[in-house]
């Protein structure tokens, strides 16, 4: 991903626990700072306190690793990994 440049489109996923106080909402609120490179997202229920997140993005390669930063630094996630492909 560090050597990827200019607009590609890709998946981001990731696995979080929905249990964590406040952790949805904040996932949200980013989810809306980064609605220009959000093209799609998907919810699943894994478990009783586990979900994963299916987010499409398209866009500058600055912005998608911004905003999987974003969401790994969050409190109750616990893992996220990128699918890119360059346009």
């Amino acid at each position: 991903m560090h050597e990827e440049k200019g607009i590609v489109m890709g998946a981001l996923t990731m696995i979080y626990d929905h249990e964590v106080k406040g952790l949805e909402e904040s996932l949200t609120d980013a989810e809306h700072l980064y609605s220009d490179i959000i093209t799609s997202s998907m919810h699943i229920h894994l478990d009783e306190r586990n979900c994963l997140e299916i987010i499409a993005v398209k866009g500058k390669v600055e912005s998608i690793r911004d905003l999987a930063q974003d969401l790994m630094r969050k409190r109750g996630v616990k893992q996220i990994r990128l699918a890119i492909v360059t346009l």
